[in-house]
């Protein structure tokens, strides 16, 4: 760049780098797949050559992001989008459409939080991010946490409003603290804030962060309330800003222009309140759709692997292989299916200079069905994987220098011709049927002769197990029960008689409940409450559960996790006992049948994150890793205090201990909490459980059945998705709850549910992330209810719980 310009721009825009070559040129980023982004280019031409003038096209992989154009060599262009990644790998790629030259300044990833900027589709392009009450024209990194650029906006009709005090930030969208102790009102008290936005094509669709604190002393009788509208329609609220506290509130489905091409936000104050509105910051965004799939990353890996191997110079090899179409590879084609991942059906590397010999990375080209390397300088023989290619029906070796015998299976396959093998020139190469019979013979020998000495070896090993065996039944260590199964490892001290149980539980005089495990039955052990679970039917299923239970319990201490006491294994008599919960299951609460008490919504949001904590506790805290399964209102059980404590562990499963991400289990679980991704694969994941949650959490909300065929949409979660599409949080909150909460925790308890419920197990949060989310949410609602609490002796015990309520993010494993 010119010195001229260089006290006008960062250090980093001093620098270009221009694509002189080649149509696509593209940048490859191995990252983190779930993770989000705030992706930002900056093309700023600073005269770096005498064509100031250019437009070209940016790619988000095969996607068009936007067209760069520049006018001048003094006009910074910038663009930014949110994505979250659905692959560990991102392509920003530059790509040539008229005669000028692509370059760029600047790219930039900064990491978001995955809680932000949810949306149902594509990802997010920002319009503008504004501070409302600002004196400063523009701030970014060392201000922002995330380097967002932030720039000063003016609401017309409105004054500015600022505070020497300071506010807290810290929600997951961290705006900075100078743009929150300033803020702008209507400068008609009586008046709406309107923001009115560009007028657009009707089609494109916009989200909207707004970024709200008090941050004026109010007097004991000031009330700020008011309802976010959009284009006249109800979409948030009623919101109370928080002293001195930020609450962010993100539009939770996309809105288009109506049908006079506007969007306009309006903030409108309602009957109850005696202040304007107030808005401090707002972030607005397009939403652009992603639509094209990129090429199967194993196959991109293999032909990455394959250009890098033979040092394969084609120009137009950057980017991915097969999308989009007009800029495909040279020598490549493709299957193009609607939502489906392209594949490469065809791979063209005749006379391209190829040395050395035929790689395995070819055989993870699944769908090949062509494969032309004639006409280079091979060496080496006919690799035995291109007869295991089933796809594979024409292969071109014709003009090598390959030699030996072309494997049999492969010849065989040539003779019924199923495959059409050409091999002209290559002086070395045997085609015979003797050759490879000769080559086959030399090789059996030599299996012969290996699997003599595997034989030996296996007999001694089986010998000494043999031998290990009895001396163990001997001992008398090696037992096993009648159900076929190895006995739990479990403390003697624990285990019980048939007796034993009989007495504790009075000869089984008080019912508990009953579920599908068998009855559970009121006892006293050692003068303390108890619960007794028995087993109805001696059913091997019924004891893998038994035993799956007593062996994680007994590895698993929690203060959110039900303690086990005992259990009894004594014929056909299996029993757990475990610590009373005087307060039975959410589950009652909820419905009413406890009882006309109702659970109120800090009651509720603190069940909610002690429940998350237990979970939490088995995805991180336990080695090896644990999943419940079966994670529902039932199985969440309250103590006399209300502490919450998840039960019922026989469908658990570990995970083995490595590197694995996932089981392969039969499915198991509660119909309508069940991870849809699980049930279509079988692979069981911690994310299993996330589902099952998202599922809890909306019942915490709504008290509405999980699946009700009377609604218009069945599901809870596709109930509560269609509520919000129409505006009205307030239509799916439990009414009992008769507006006795915060709005804005509500809201954020419904997003982390929704999060929970992504059909993508990868784009769910984790567990730490939602117990911090309802940690927030409980200091939020308990700030807002501390004033007016009751001081009896149970709200004290109340408050007391939440006080000390911690997350436990790291846990150390047991």
């Amino acid at each position: 760049m010119k010195q001229v310009y260089r006290s006008q721009y960062r250090q980093q825009t001093w620098n270009v780098r221009s694509f002189p070559q080649g149509t696509r040129n593209c940048y490859t980023l191995n990252l983190t797949i779930g993770d989000k982004y705030l992706i930002r280019a900056t093309f700023l031409h600073g005269g770096y050559d005498d064509q100031p003038s250019t437009q070209f096209d940016l790619h988000l992989g095969p996607n068009l992001w936007s067209i760069v154009s520049t006018t001048n060599e003094t006009e910074a262009v910038a663009f930014e989008m949110i994505h979250l990644l659905t692959t560990d790998r991102l392509q920003i790629c530059l790509v040539k459409t008229r005669n000028s030259t692509p370059f760029i300044s600047v790219l930039e990833l900064p990491k978001l939080m995955n809680t932000t900027y949810l949306t149902q589709q594509g990802s997010l392009q920002l319009a503008n991010r504004a501070d409302v009450g600002a004196t400063v024209y523009h701030y970014r990194y060392g201000i922002d946490v995330f380097d967002r650029g932030w720039t000063r906006y003016n609401i017309r009709n409105c004054s500015r409003i600022r505070t020497n005090q300071t506010v807290n930030v810290n929600n997951d969208y961290q705006p900075p603290e100078i743009a929150m102790v300033t803020a702008s009102v209507p400068t008609d008290p009586d008046a709406p804030m309107n923001i009115s936005l560009f007028p657009v094509e009707p089609t494109l669709q916009l989200s909207m962060v707004m970024h709200f604190a008090e941050i004026q002393e109010l007097n004991s009788s000031d009330v700020r309330e008011f309802n976010i509208m959009y284009n006249g329609k109800h979409i948030y609220g009623p919101i109370r800003p928080l002293n001195f506290i930020t609450s962010s509130v993100y539009t939770s489905t996309e809105v288009v222009a109506d049908e006079n091409r506007q969007y306009t936000f309006s903030l409108r104050r309602t009957e109850n309140s005696t202040l304007p509105p107030l808005l401090n910051a707002m972030e607005i965004y397009t939403v652009i759709l992603l639509p094209q799939q990129a090429t199967d990353r194993k196959e991109v890996d293999a032909m990455m692997n394959i250009k890098s191997a033979y040092s394969v110079n084609k120009i137009d090899w950057e980017g991915d292989p097969c999308v989009p179409l007009d800029y495909r590879w040279s020598g490549v084609n493709c299957t193009y299916i609607d939502n489906e991942q392209p594949k490469i059906i065809s791979l063209n590397l005749s006379a391209s200079g190829l040395t050395g010999e035929i790689l395995e990375f070819i055989s993870d080209l699944t769908s090949l069905e062509v494969l032309d390397l004639s006409n280079n300088s091979m060496t080496g023989s006919v690799p035995e994987f291109l007869a295991d290619m089933e796809t594979l029906k024409l292969i071109n070796l014709s003009g090598n220098e390959l030699n030996g015998s072309i494997p049999a299976t492969l010849l065989d396959k040539a003779r019924r011709g199923s495959i059409s093998i050409s091999i002209e020139g290559n002086n070395g190469l045997c085609s015979s049927a003797s050759c490879a019979t000769t080559k086959k013979k030399k090789k059996n020998t030599v299996i012969a002769a290996s699997l003599v000495l595997v034989f030996l070896i296996g007999a001694g090993i089986v010998t000494y197990l043999i031998l290990k065996r009895k001396k163990i039944a001997k001992l008398g260590l090696h037992s096993r029960s009648h159900h076929g199964f190895e006995p739990p490892v479990i403390a003697k001290n624990r285990k019980l008689t048939y007796i034993d149980v009989v007495k504790i539980t009075n000869n089984f005089e008080r019912v508990l409940g009953r579920g599908g495990f068998g009855v559970v039955y009121y006892g006293v052990l050692d003068n303390e409450p108890v619960a007794v679970k028995m087993l109805t039917e001696s059913t091997a299923l019924g004891y893998k559960q038994f035993k799956a239970e007593v062996e994680l319990l007994l590895r698993v201490h929690h203060k959110d996790i039900t303690c086990l006491l005992g259990y009894c294994e004594e014929g056909d008599k299996l029993s757990l006992i475990y610590e009373f919960m005087a307060n039975g299951d959410l589950k009652e609460h909820l419905s009413g049948k406890r009882g006309p008490s109702i659970l109120t919504w800090e009651r509720r949001l603190c069940i909610a994150a002690e429940s998350a904590q237990g979970l939490e506790y088995l995805h991180n805290g336990c080695k090896p890793q644990i999943v419940h399964r079966d994670i529902k209102t039932t199985n969440i059980l309250l103590n006399e205090k209300f502490q919450a404590k998840l039960a019922d562990f026989g469908l658990s499963r570990s995970f083995p201990l490595g590197t694995e991400t996932h089981v392969s289990t039969v499915v198991a679980g509660t119909p309508g909490y069940l991870d849809p991704e699980y049930y279509r694969t079988n692979w069981l994941t911690e994310k299993s459980d996330v589902f099952s949650f998202g599922v809890v959490l909306l019942e915490i909300v709504t008290n509405q059945p999980v699946i009700d065929m009377k609604r218009e949409r069945s599901h809870i979660g596709e109930w509560v998705g269609l509520m919000l599409s129409r505006g009205d949080i307030n239509s799916i909150v439990d009414p009992k709850l008769q507006g006795e909460y915060d709005p804005n925790t509500i809201w954020k308890v419904v997003e982390t549910a929704m999060t929970c419920l992504n059909p993508s197990s990868s784009r769910r949060p984790t567990m730490t992330q939602v117990v911090m989310d309802l940690k927030e949410c409980l200091n939020m609602e308990m700030a807002r209810n501390m004033g007016s609490r009751m001081k009896d002796s149970t709200n004290d015990t109340s408050i007391e719980a939440s006080i000390n309520f911690t997350t436990e993010l790291n846990p150390a494993a047991r």
